[in-house]
Formats: C-alpha cells, structure tokens, sequence
C-alpha cells in the first residue's frame, strides 16, 4: 500500500484522487502499483532515491528514445519524482490482451524500424541494466563499444567480487574480427521475454529499456538466452532486415555481456556459463 502522506503528494502532483494502489509485479528493485484514480487509470513505479540514483529519469530518456523511433508501442511517461526517500515513475496504464494473428510479423516489422535509428555507439547518458551501472560513454566503433563499455566493466565488478575468470585480454583482442562493422543501432539492451507486453489490440509494447546505441545483435541475442519470442519473429526479422554472415555464430558472444550481469547480480551457475562462453572464443 501507499502510506498516506505519499498519496496525498500523488494527489496534489498529478490533479487526481487515488483511489485504490494496487500491487503489481516489480521485480527486486521496484514496487509496481496500479493506480485507479478518478482520472482513470495509472502505473507507478517505486524505489529507494539513494540506491538507484536517477534510475526513473533515465527510464524515461531510453522510453522516449523508443518512441521517438516510432517502432514500438512504449508506456507514455506522465511524471518522475521523488517524495521523502522515494524516487518514482507515473506511467501511462496499458491494458493487457492476446497476440494478434500478425503479432510475429508486427514485432518483426518494429525490431527492424527500431534497430535502423543509428547514432554514434553510447547513449546521451549512463543507465541501468538492471539494477546495475551500464556505462554509454560514445566509441568509434562496435567492438570498441562491447569491450570498453559492455565487457570491461562487467568482468571488473565480477572479479571485485571474487570470481575468476579465463584470459579476457585475449577475448578482446579477437573481438575486431568476430562482429561486423555495423551502424550502431538504437536497441532496446534489456530484451527479454519479461519486458514486452500485448496490448488489447494484441500489439507487443516495450518497457522496462536499457537503451542505448549499439550492435543490433545484442537484442537479437538477448531475445534468445531466455525464451518468450517464436521463432518466426527471427526469420521474420532476418527477411526484412538481414543479419552479417556469421551471426549464429555472434550470439553467445552478444550473450556473455547478459551472463555477466547476472553473475553479478545472482552469482551462481551464471559464473560457469559466462567462463564457457569465454573459452569459446579465446
């Protein structure tokens, strides 16, 4: 539940009335409310402002960054805050449908426009990938960009922590030669099956971003670690957009970035997986 003095500051911030916050689910660094208020419906999202410094301001650059690429539904963002020693989010409420029969081909069709925006590799400012640093200072080019602000500093955490790994100088070394010289694209980071929804049109709907400038593939590969997507959507994807050759060959690499960040989240078998992946490629 909301306490009362928050409510009263939700009230008078956004001209509604609340009333009833309903739980959602958040996850381990957020609690997830859905808000009826008299001006209908909403979402908030919650968190404690000294952990996660900026986390919901930067939410909001990748969400508008998706939207502005006009691929994707995104949740509009009405409001960030903070209120005592809370940092929140207002988020737009979208209803939940089914897939529509073309639900693969419309996700396909979006990856594709989303991943055509380029800039320069990085992002206007560092984010999250969950509840971790994810650092987006801009690179010439691709490999540079998965070493210096994916690899390096995912591996130096993990070693902080203890956890030992194979020789990953030499892993960045063979790097330049494995990923193709790309544009960098406009990817959403953080591409998993839990952080796309179905609206009531039966469109899919984007949130939860990490976004940032980068290799298209890594999408692609995060899309597969964890299941959620058919497979048509692949094919669907490589028609319209077709992938450099050798990309089956890219994903655990793409993967190993994912992996890290869940050893360094989690630990535990994620560190076995991630020196696997590593001998692959050294």
């Amino acid at each position: 539940m909301l306490d009362a003095d928050f409510t009263i500051h939700l009230n008078q911030s956004f001209s509604f009335s609340i009333k009833q916050a309903t739980p959602l689910s958040g996850g381990d660094i957020n609690a997830v409310f859905l808000l009826t208020t008299d001006q209908g419906n909403f979402v908030i999202k919650i968190n404690d402002a000294q952990r996660f410094p900026e986390m919901f301001s930067l939410e909001k650059l990748g969400l508008e960054s998706l939207a502005q690429s006009k691929s994707f539904i995104t949740p509009e963002v009405l409001g960030v805050g903070t209120f005592k020693s809370k940092s929140y989010l207002l988020l737009e409420h979208i209803e939940s449908g089914k897939p529509s029969v073309d639900f693969d081909e419309i996700f396909a069709q979006n990856l594709a426009k989303m991943h055509q925006t380029t800039s320069a590799f990085g992002f206007q400012k560092d984010n999250y990938i969950g509840s971790l640093p994810q650092y987006n200072t801009e690179e010439a080019s691709a490999a540079d960009f998965y070493i210096k602000q994916r690899l390096m500093p995912q591996f130096k955490m993990a070693t902080d922590r203890g956890f030992a790994f194979g020789d990953v100088d030499l892993l960045y070394k063979s790097i330049p030669d494995l990923i193709p010289n790309e544009p960098a694209a406009l990817i959403h980071g953080d591409l998993w099956g839990g952080n796309f929804m179905v609206n009531s049109d039966g469109n899919p709907v984007l949130i939860d971003p990490a976004t940032c400038y980068a290799p298209r593939e890594m999408d692609l590969a995060m899309m597969r670690l964890f299941g959620g997507f058919n497979e048509n959507i692949f094919i669907r994807y490589h028609e319209v957009f077709p992938l450099c050759e050798g990309w089956k060959a890219r994903i655990k690499l793409w993967q190993l970035y994912y992996i890290l960040v869940h050893v360094n989240l989690f630990g535990g078998h994620y560190y076995n997986t991630a020196n696997s992946i590593l001998t692959t490629y050294i």
